[in-house]
C-alpha cells in the first residue's frame, strides 16, 4: 500500500504541474475576471455606464461560458488550444480552457461583490466630484475587496477541481496521474495520496483566503 520512490517522484512533479496550471490561470482569471465583473455592474440599469446593450451582451458571453460543462468546454476548445498554445495536451494547454471556463465564473462573483458596495458611499463620492475611474479604484474596490478575495478563494479552489478534470484528456497535473496510474493501472495507493494531495491544496487555499479577507474586512 506504499508509494515507490520513482512514484513519489512522479507525484511531486505531478503536483507542481497542478499548482503551475491553477497559478497560471488563476492570475488569468483574476486579471479577465474583475474588469469584466466592473462593467458587469457599471452597465447594469441606473448605473455610471448604463449600456443596456453592452451589458447584455456581457451577460449572454459570461452565461454561456459558466453554463458549458468544463469536460465539454475542453474538447470545444481544442482547437483554439492548439492556436494559442501550439498543442492541445500538457499542463499550459489546460490552462486555456481553465481560463475560459473559471474567468466567467468569477465575473459573476465580482459582480456579486460590488453590488454590495453601500450605495451611500457611492453617491457620496459622486457628490464631491469623483469620476468613474475614482469611483472604480477608490470606493467600490477597496470596499469589495475582502469578499472579491473571497470570491478569489473560490474561484481557486475551483481551478483546482478543474485541473483534476484536465487530466481525462492529457492535461497533466494530478488528476492526470490518478487517471493513468491510480484507475487505468489498478494502483489505489497512487490514487489515494493524488486525491489526499488535491483535498490538501483546497484546504490550504481555502484557508489562506479566509486569512487574507478577514484581515483587510474593516467592517
Amino acid at each position: 500500500m506504499w508509494l515507490e520512490p520513482n512514484e513519489w517522484t512522479e507525484v511531486l512533479q505531478a503536483t507542481l504541474e497542478t499548482i503551475y496550471m491553477v497559478g497560471l490561470s488563476g492570475l488569468f482569471t483574476v486579471i479577465l475576471g474583475i474588469p469584466l465583473g466592473i462593467f458587469l455592474v457599471l452597465t447594469d440599469k441606473g448605473q455610471l455606464l448604463e449600456n443596456r446593450v453592452v451589458n447584455l451582451i456581457l451577460s449572454v458571453i459570461v452565461n454561456v461560458f459558466r453554463s458549458i460543462p468544463f469536460i465539454i468546454l475542453m474538447v470545444l476548445l481544442i482547437p483554439f488550444t492548439r492556436t494559442i498554445v501550439g498543442t492541445p495536451i500538457g499542463s499550459t494547454a489546460a490552462t486555456v480552457p481553465l481560463i475560459v471556463g473559471a474567468a466567467p465564473f468569477f465575473a459573476r462573483l465580482v459582480e456579486t461583490s460590488l453590488r454590495e458596495v453601500n450605495k451611500g458611499v457611492i453617491e457620496a463620492a459622486l457628490s464631491m466630484g469623483a469620476n468613474i475611474r475614482q469611483i472604480i479604484f477608490k470606493v467600490y474596490l477597496p470596499e469589495a475587496m475582502p469578499s472579491i478575495i473571497s470570491g478569489i478563494t473560490v474561484t481557486l479552489v475551483a481551478l483546482i477541481g478543474y485541473s483534476a478534470m484536465a487530466g481525462v484528456l492529457g492535461g497533466g497535473g494530478l488528476g492526470n496521474m490518478a487517471i493513468i496510474y491510480g484507475y487505468q493501472l489498478y494502483n489505489t495507493p497512487v490514487m489515494l495520496v493524488t486525491t489526499a494531495i488535491i483535498l490538501l491544496l483546497v484546504q490550504l487555499v481555502q484557508t489562506l483566503g479566509d486569512t487574507i479577507s478577514r484581515r483587510i474586512d474593516k467592517k
